[in-house]
């Protein structure tokens, strides 16, 4: 465990969810770049979501909903399985 300042606790779960969390982020980042799109242009043209929600999203700050992956992968337009395609991510229910 780590102790912030005010006794806050974060485990070494929530380090692995954050890191998880990073690399989604940052997969979704790249591919939305690859559209040519600002998060507000993108959002724009696409809908599903907003454009304070994809930025949370792409900075791994909030763990996203199953629903939410569904909408950017269809504004993406690529299969939810294509947008998680090659991530590796390590992750492991044990300390």
């Amino acid at each position: 465990m780590i102790f912030l300042n005010n006794n806050i606790i974060i485990t070494r779960m929530q380090q692995k969810d954050k890191k998880a969390l990073g690399i989604l982020g940052n997969r979704i980042r790249k591919l939305r770049k690859e559209t040519k799109s600002s998060l507000d242009g993108f959002i724009s043209l696409n809908g599903g979501t907003t454009s304070a929600s994809l930025s949370r999203v792409e900075n791994g700050l909030v763990d996203v909903k199953f629903t939410t992956l569904l909408k950017i992968s269809a504004a993406l337009k690529i299969p939810l399985s294509e947008m998680l395609k090659d991530l590796e991510f390590d992750y492991s229910l044990e300390d």
